[in-house]
């Protein structure tokens, strides 16, 4: 019953053929590679039929071409490379090993096997190595010209301070030039006069976000300290008169990196 099950699927030759190596390459210069050896499993639980074809055969010699492997084992066979000459560097030639069953004619499954005569070993390997370094420069040049691409947009970004940060920067500065709530001397306008804090605010931005700080008499970073800003351009002779230069001033210093 189970021949009678199994026997549709094997009359179809789709039977899978389990063989080790499936390319044969053979080096003119190395007698030690002029034999080599294909490994044939049967992973199955009958026993298999094998014979071996070669579309060159006056080429090759097969040691034991015809056999037999038992359920769940495996068998080597040999082939050797008899004629070695320059005229059949880089041909390819084929094997097919042809798996039957024991009590059947009719081949069950079939794999082939390249076969590869070439000049050198070293060649190959020098072969290799080169289209290795061909394939790393592409790759190299590939990425050098994405970044190359990305550098514009880079640069175009970290140009410099954007309009809003100019902007921003000039309007703290012009608060600080503005009176303090309670100065009487001024020419300008009481609605424009701001208080302490309001001051405070403008130069912790200054310092903060432009490191403008640097240029007062304040070291540290604590709101506190920035209230020297608010008093210093009365302190060191500064009016609203010198404003322009002040601006000037603060321009140089906003093409620093911002914090």
């Amino acid at each position: 019953m189970q021949q009678q099950k199994r026997q549709p699927e094997l009359v179809e030759g789709n039977l899978p053929v389990f063989v080790f190596p499936t390319e044969l390459i053979f080096y003119a210069d190395d007698q030690s590679t002029h034999k080599q050896v294909l490994t044939l499993y049967n992973p199955y639980e009958f026993a298999l039929k094998f014979k071996v074809l070669c579309t060159t055969p006056n080429k090759y010699a097969v040691v034991d071409a015809t056999g037999a492997v038992k359920p769940q084992c495996c068998v080597d066979i040999v082939i050797r490379h008899r004629d070695v000459r320059a005229s059949y560097y880089g041909v390819i030639d084929k094997f097919r090993l042809q798996v039957s069953e024991q009590s059947q004619r009719k081949a069950l499954g079939k794999k082939e096997i390249i076969a590869t005569l070439l000049p050198s070993a070293k060649e190959q390997q020098q072969q290799k190595e080169e289209e290795e370094k061909r394939i790393k420069e592409h790759l190299t040049e590939s990425v050098f010209f994405e970044q190359t691409l990305c550098q514009p947009e880079n640069r175009t970004a970290s140009s410099g301070p954007s309009l809003l940060t100019v902007f921003l920067g000039v309007v703290c500065v012009a608060a600080l030039m503005l009176p303090t709530l309670g100065e009487m001397e001024s020419l300008v306008p009481l609605y424009l006069h701001l208080s302490v804090n309001q001051k405070l605010v403008a130069a912790y931005v200054l310092g903060k976000h432009f490191g403008f700080y640097k240029h007062f008499p304040a070291t540290s970073m604590s709101l506190e300290n920035f209230a020297c800003l608010c008093q210093w351009p009365q302190e060191t002779g500064w009016r609203q008169n010198t404003t322009l230069h002040f601006v000037l001033h603060l321009g140089l210093d906003l093409n620093l990196q911002p914090w």
